[in-house]
C-alpha cells in the first residue's frame, strides 16, 4: 500500500473552489471523453446519514461514474487484461470542504485494486501537518508532495492553461510568478490524501508506483485548469452547477458513442 499526500496551494477562498471545482470536473469530463471511451455518469443525487472523517461530515452529494479508459491505462496492464475490462468504478462523496473518493474495478479485479482520494480544503498555506487526522502508523507511511500549479512540469503542458502568464479579468488575480505562495491573497490548500492498493502479486509496486504518478500529473493539470478558467465560472450558484452537471451527462452519454478517442495520455 502506498499512502502520499499532495497538498495543492491555491490563490481561490475555499468557498471559490467548490464553485470552480464542480464547473471544472464537468469540462475536463467533457474532453476526456469520445470514441467509445470516456465519463458516464451513472448517479448524481444528495446524500445524508453518511459519515465521514470521524463523522465531522455526514451529508452533500453522492456520484457515480463509470471510466472507460482501455488505452489509458499502462501496457503492463492491457496485457493481461481482457478487452473492455478496464472500466472504472468511482463513488464520490462530496460533503464540502471534505470529499471522499474511492475508485475501483469490480468487474475485473474485484477485491484487488482499490484508490481512494480523500481532500480537505482549508483558508492555508498547506501548514497543517494531520489534517486527515491518520493514526500514528499510517502518519509514518505517508509522504507529502507539494504541488506548485505554476511551476511544476507537466507533459500535458498547454499554453493557455498557463498560471504564470493568466489574469483574470473578473477578479485580477495572476499572473503566479516567483515564490507566488507565500504572499498570495485569498489563498487556501487542497490536502489530497491518495491511498492505493493493488493486490495481484508480481504487479503491485509498479501499478501502485504508476498510479500515484498519474494522480500527480491530473492534479497538477486539473488545478491549472481550475485556475485558469476561472473567468469562465467565477460568478455562477450551485444551482447553476447542478444544471450543467446534468447538461454534461446527457452530452458524455453522446459523446462517449461517437467521435475520437481524446484526453489526458497513459504514463508508460
Amino acid at each position: 500500500m502506498l499512502i502520499k499526500e499532495f497538498r495543492v496551494v491555491l490563490p481561490l477562498t475555499v468557498e471559490e473552489y467548490q464553485i470552480g471545482q464542480l464547473w471544472s470536473v464537468a469540462e475536463a469530463s467533457k474532453n476526456e471523453t469520445g470514441g467509445g471511451e470516456g465519463v458516464e455518469v451513472v448517479v448524481n443525487q444528495p446524500f445524508e446519514n453518511f459519515p465521514l472523517l470521524g463523522g465531522q461530515f455526514s451529508k452533500g452529494q453522492y456520484t457515480k461514474k463509470i471510466y472507460h479508459l482501455d488505452t489509458k491505462v499502462p501496457a503492463l496492464v492491457r496485457l493481461v487484461t481482457p478487452k473492455g475490462a478496464l472500466a472504472v468504478h468511482e463513488e464520490a462523496w462530496n460533503a464540502y470542504p471534505y470529499c471522499k473518493t474511492v475508485i475501483t474495478n469490480p468487474d475485473y479485479m474485484k477485491d484487488g485494486f482499490k484508490l481512494t482520494i480523500e481532500t480537505v480544503h482549508a483558508p492555508d498555506r498547506g501548514t497543517q501537518e494531520n489534517v486527515h487526522q491518520l493514526p500514528p502508523e499510517q502518519l509514518k507511511q505517508r509522504e507529502v508532495i507539494w504541488i506548485d500549479i505554476a511551476n511544476d512540469p507537466s507533459p500535458e503542458f498547454k499554453q493557455d492553461e498557463d498560471p504564470k502568464v493568466f489574469k483574470s479579468c473578473k477578479t485580477g488575480r495572476g499572473p503566479l510568478v516567483g515564490d507566488w505562495k507565500t504572499n498570495i491573497e485569498p489563498v487556501m490548500c487542497a490536502y489530497k490524501l491518495v491511498t492505493i492498493e493493488f493486490k495481484w502479486f508480481g504487479f503491485q509496486n509498479k501499478v501502485e508506483s504508476f498510479v500515484q504518478k498519474f494522480e500527480r500529473k491530473l492534479f497538477t493539470n486539473f488545478h491549472r485548469q481550475v485556475f485558469c478558467w476561472m473567468d469562465k465560472w467565477h460568478g455562477l450558484t450551485m444551482q447553476d452547477i447542478r444544471e450543467l452537471e446534468e447538461q454534461t451527462r446527457q452530452l458524455l452519454d453522446e459523446q462517449r458513442k461517437s467521435g475520437q478517442k481524446q484526453g489526458v495520455k497513459t504514463l508508460e
